[in-house]
């Protein structure tokens, strides 16, 4: 900085004074002074030391790394000196600077000036085999601030060359040279960084000195003002085929990396494409519009017949209610049902009928007996009625597929289907009332087609929608046989009346309002626990257990005699045998076995008549 004072001219830029071309060539007898180049004066011109001629080997001076006493040149002729040392005239022009001026002011481009920041610091290469040449070598003896020469020398630091870092020393190749003489001063010198030629031909380099070359040290010519100085880190250079395998290895990555990622999303892309079948709107395949008729024989055919006759029943009375089904007998109104789905009316309540079309009507009580458990009713003032053919429950065997109608749980229109599962199954029902007036006593079908409360009363059809019994009780997992007398589910176990007894009982009730029940004439022993019915030895009103000139007194059965067999069928109990004679009507002709004081007999009677309740 100037400091707004007159520019002054700088040392390394100002012009030198002309010097004839007959000055002495050696700087140390030009009589520069104290310096050896420049006099006392560092305000003088500075003089670039004049190239050699082609074909002259000159060495530069060199500086005792011990006692720093510049030695003398080599041995050889040198041009333009005499053979004992003196200065010869050198003709020639004077040589071109080989930097321009600058108007700035600015040290030479490659030289830090006096004010140029301190070079970072560098790492030191290997140290050089003994007797070669190298840039820089340690010295930890000479104190701070020197590499060779005095490091208060303004001339040797800023003028020949960059000050190197603190415990070194400049060095050149170690080659003996004559000292100089006593009277001539030892100047101070030291050897600057030598610069390549801007032009060969301008200064032909000089042959190179003996011994080893000295290692390349990457130090050497350091430039500050560079874009990147230049680190040593001590890490291998990679060579050109290094770099084209890392290339090489780093696109096979990324290809792998490209590959995976896209296997990953092409996956993810085809899973959803085959869940969804495609990125358009999911359109599901469906059947087109078939004919609504169904084969006769089969289930939707059947149902598709016998649901117009079936009705489902609502009873109320003064005490209970309940829900039951029953189907159509004739045009006149005329329905079917189980006595236990309108007892809670009890003469009295209310039975409402509401058809498998949705129409309602009222309903009155024809007749009922509780020995059947049938029961008929009459609904007035409907029109359409559709009755349901009936079928001969004879004909029906085991295997026959059959399909149950009805309303269980009060789910109306309910249909069901199974088989036949047994015939002639002699079940009893009832018993509520706890003196036996309610008990039914029936010969069953048996089927697994599946009943629940809400069926009672409702039609069990064959393959050809015709009645072939009457659905009424079920066997529950928890209460044994009853007729829905509780809340329990099918088991697949259900049983229907025959059709062939509940059409007999149904026109009874239709024409007189009351049932017939066909009897033996005898009271039997219920508390008996051998196999088959035996005959009591006295009435239930204290009369003789065989009653006088009825059916049994006729055939000649006595008090005491066990009936084990009714028309060749084996009976087990006295229930067994009241089964098998209300599956008849009466004045049928049976044929029982009996035994009496151990001795088996066959007798045959007459089925006489009693009036139901």
């Amino acid at each position: 900085m100037d400091e707004g004072k007159p520019t002054k001219p700088k040392w390394w830029s100002r012009p030198r004074t002309h010097v004839p071309d007959s000055a002495p060539a050696d700087a140390a007898s030009a009589g520069d002074g104290p310096s050896g180049f420049h006099g006392g004066d560092m305000d003088g011109d500075f003089e670039l030391e004049k190239p050699a001629r082609a074909g002259a080997a000159t060495v530069a001076d060199v500086a005792d790394s011990d006692t720093g006493a510049a030695s003398g040149p080599a041995a050889g002729p040198v041009p333009g000196e005499v053979s004992d040392g003196a200065s010869a005239p050198v003709t020639g022009d004077r040589p071109r600077p080989l930097h321009d001026p600058d108007p700035y002011s600015t040290p030479p481009y490659g030289g830090p000036g006096p004010w140029a920041p301190a070079p970072p610091v560098q790492h030191p290469g290997p140290a050089p085999a003994h007797g070669t040449a190298a840039e820089a070598v340690a010295a930890p003896q000479d104190p701070p601030g020197r590499a060779g020469s005095d490091a208060t020398d303004p001339q040797a630091q800023g003028v020949l060359g960059p000050e190197l870092p603190a415990g070194y020393r400049s060095a050149a190749p170690l080659h003996h040279a004559p000292a100089p003489a006593p009277h001539a001063p030892a100047p101070h010198t030291s050897t600057p960084h030598p610069a390549p030629p801007h032009d060969s031909t301008d200064r032909p380099a000089a042959p190179a000195a003996a011994g080893p070359p000295a290692p390349h040290i990457p130090w050497q010519h350091y430039d500050p003002w560079a874009a990147a100085p230049l680190q040593n880190s001590g890490a291998a250079v990679e060579t050109p085929g290094e770099r084209r395998g890392r290339t090489r290895r780093g696109l096979v990555l990324g290809a792998a990396l490209l590959a995976l990622v896209s296997g990953g999303v092409g996956g993810a892309v085809g899973a959803y494409l085959e869940r969804t079948g495609g990125i358009e709107d999911v359109e599901l395949p469906q059947a087109g519009v078939e004919a609504k008729g169904r084969a006769a024989d089969s289930v939707a055919g059947i149902a598709a017949s016998a649901l117009p006759s079936v009705v489902t029943l609502h009873v109320s009375g003064s005490d209970a209610q309940g829900t039951g089904t029953g189907f159509v007998l004739d045009r006149r109104g005329h329905i079917l049902t189980n006595n236990h789905v309108v007892d809670p009316a009890d003469g009295s309540g209310e039975i409402s009928v509401t058809f498998s079309g949705g129409q309602t009507a009222r309903a009155k009580m024809v007749g009922h007996d509780s020995g059947y458990d049938l029961a008929v009713v009459k609904v007035s003032g409907v029109s359409g009625l559709k009755p349901l053919p009936l079928g001969n429950s004879d004909n029906v065997q085991v295997g026959d597929p059959v399909v149950a109608i009805g309303a269980p749980f009060d789910l109306e229109n309910t249909v069901t289907a199974g088989i036949i599962s047994a015939k002639e199954r002699p079940i009893t029902a009832g018993g509520e009332e706890g003196d036996g007036s309610d008990i039914s006593y029936v010969d069953a079908l048996q089927t697994d087609a599946p009943i629940n409360p809400g069926n009672s009363g409702g039609p069990l059809v064959d393959s050809k929608a015709r009645v072939i019994g009457i659905n009424s009780a079920i066997r529950s997992a928890d209460s044994g046989s009853d007729l829905e007398g509780g809340q329990s589910g099918s088991i697949g176990l259900g049983f229907a009346i025959p059709i062939n007894q509940g059409k007999r009982v149904a026109e009874e009730l239709i024409n007189t309002g009351r049932a017939t029940h066909p009897v033996i004439g005898v009271t039997l022993d219920m508390e008996y626990s051998g196999d088959g019915a035996r005959v009591g030895t006295k009435s239930n009103d204290g009369g003789p257990p065989v009653n006088r000139g009825g059916p049994g007194a006729r055939a000649g059965i006595e008090a005491g005699d066990v009936i084990t067999e009714v028309d060749g069928q084996r009976v087990h109990s006295g229930e067994e045998l009241i089964v098998k004679t209300r599956a008849h009507r009466p004045g049928d002709e049976l044929e029982l076995t009996l035994e009496r004081d151990g001795k088996e007999r066959k007798v045959t009677l007459v089925l006489g008549s009693a009036d139901g309740d």
